[in-house]
């Protein structure tokens, strides 16, 4: 089983004792229902979360302002 939730990223903030990034996000909003962005917001969890990005090239690859997927998926 898998669930899929659409979070936006409205923070990408640097560390100050060093190269890390603290990434914060929250789940997209909408009242249009036939928008993608209206289905997610029926159908998946609502929340935030924040994540410590330790490694530079990874942390460029999110920025403020756009949407990622996040799959809960079980893990062994």
């Amino acid at each position: 089983m898998t669930v899929r939730a659409k979070f936006n990223c409205f923070a990408v903030l640097k560390q100050e004792d060093g190269e890390g990034r603290v990434v914060k996000f929250h789940t997209v909003y909408s009242e249009e229902v036939q928008s993608e962005d209206g289905r997610f917001t029926k159908a998946t969890p609502w929340g935030s979360l924040e994540m410590l990005v330790d490694n530079p090239d990874a942390a460029l690859q999110f920025e403020v302002g756009k949407s990622y997927y996040l799959d809960f998926t079980p893990a062994a």
